[in-house]
C-alpha cells in the first residue's frame, strides 16, 4: 500500500504543477494580450449576435472594471470599432457599421462565459413559457454579472453590478451607472469611417 502511495505522489505533484502552471499561463496570457495596460486583463468567453460575454480574473476590483467600461465608452464615442478590444463584429451586415448594436456583459467566474452556458441563456430569451428552472438559471446568470456596456443607434451606457435584464424584483440586482449618454444626433450613429 505504501509503495502505491509513493508512486502516486510524483504523479499527483506533476498533475498539480501542470494545473497551476496552466492557470498561471492563462492569467499571464490575458495580462499580456490586453490592448491597453490601463485596463484589467480580460478575454472574450462567448459571443452570440450582438451579445458578448467577457471574463476577468476573479481578483479584479470594481474600480478596474469601471476603467474597462469607460474604455468601451471612449471607443463608442470615437471610432465605434471594438475590433482592437478583441470583439468580433456584432452587426457585420449592417449598413451603419459593424458594431452598430453591441451589448457586453462582464463576469469574473469563467463558467458563465462557457459557450454551452451562454447559449442556454441566449436561447432562454426566446422561450415563450420558461420553466421555473429556466427562470432561476436566468436570475443566477444575471446576478453573476459584474458590469456591462451597451451601445445602439440612440446612445450608449455602462454600469457596475448585476444585470437585471429579466426585470427581477430582487433588490440585490442593482446596477450602478458609470455613464448613460445619447449620441449627438440620435439615430445617425457616431462618426466613423466604418459606419
Amino acid at each position: 500500500m505504501k509503495s502505491k502511495k509513493k508512486r502516486l505522489d510524483p504523479i499527483v505533484k506533476m498533475g498539480l504543477g501542470i494545473l497551476l502552471g496552466g492557470f498561471c499561463l492563462i492569467a499571464f496570457g490575458m495580462y499580456l494580450s490586453r490592448p491597453d495596460r490601463s485596463i484589467p486583463p480580460y478575454s472574450v468567453g462567448s459571443q452570440e449576435g450582438t451579445l458578448v460575454a467577457l471574463h476577468l480574473p476573479s481578483w479584479t476590483s470594481d474600480p478596474e472594471i469601471e476603467s474597462l467600461i469607460k474604455r468601451f465608452g471612449e471607443v463608442g464615442r470615437t471610432t465605434r470599432d471594438f475590433a482592437p478590444m478583441k470583439i468580433r463584429p456584432t452587426t457585420p451586415q449592417n449598413l451603419h457599421g459593424r458594431y452598430h448594436t453591441i451589448q457586453i456583459i462582464i463576469f469574473s467566474d469563467p463558467s458563465w462565459t462557457e459557450p454551452d452556458t451562454f447559449q442556454r441563456y441566449v436561447l432562454g430569451e426566446k422561450e415563450q413559457a420558461p420553466t421555473l428552472e429556466d427562470q432561476e438559471f436566468r436570475q443566477q446568470f444575471e446576478g453573476n454579472v459584474r458590469g456591462g456596456y451597451w451601445a445602439n443607434a440612440t446612445g450608449q451606457a455602462g454600469w457596475i453590478g448585476p444585470w437585471n435584464r429579466s426585470q427581477s424584483k430582487d433588490r440585490t440586482l442593482t446596477m450602478q451607472w458609470v455613464f448613460q449618454e445619447s449620441w449627438p444626433q440620435a439615430g445617425t450613429g457616431v462618426m466613423s469611417s466604418q459606419e
